[in-house]
């Protein structure tokens, strides 16, 4: 049995914005991370790093379907996949499911963390697109080694 980590929001915003919202790291960096090498493109590896940690996290196996999903690598064990769903009244359902590790009890614990951090990141995208508002600022800070 494989587990998995899933979240969704429903955004007050046309798809394009929200898909462009979570391939262009000058909007990515203003909700989830703090720097990017690269926007998320099909074959494309990028670096991430993340405010409140030291590591940069290689982001692979890109694959893109304008307006539709975005998948990619950056835990070896798992695919996480992004989707999008275009709403009759303009707005956008965004889903992001994570799965591939095995059931034990250390992944549980993963899978339990990173529900929570997707969905997370759907709120404060949510924050940031709908109102410009940035959640994340400083919300991690304590999680920073001295």
């Amino acid at each position: 049995m494989k587990l998995e980590s899933n979240a969704v929001i429903q955004i007050q915003k046309p798809i394009d914005e929200v898909f462009e919202g979570i391939v262009n790291p000058e909007k990515m960096t203003k909700y989830f991370i703090s720097e990017s090498s690269g926007p998320l493109e099909t074959g494309k590896e990028v670096i991430w790093k993340f405010p409140e940690f030291e590591d940069r996290f290689p982001i692979t196996e890109v694959k893109i379907e304008r307006n539709r999903s975005i998948s990619f690598v950056w835990d070896p064990e798992t695919i996480v996949k992004i989707t999008l769903e275009k709403l009759p009244d303009h707005s956008t359902i965004v889903r992001v499911n994570e799965n591939g590790k095995e059931l034990n009890e250390e992944n549980l614990k993963w899978a339990l963390e990173n529900s929570g951090g997707w969905a997370n990141f759907l709120a404060c995208m949510k924050a940031y697109l709908e109102y410009g508002i940035q959640l994340r600022k400083g919300a991690f800070d304590f999680m920073r080694k001295s």
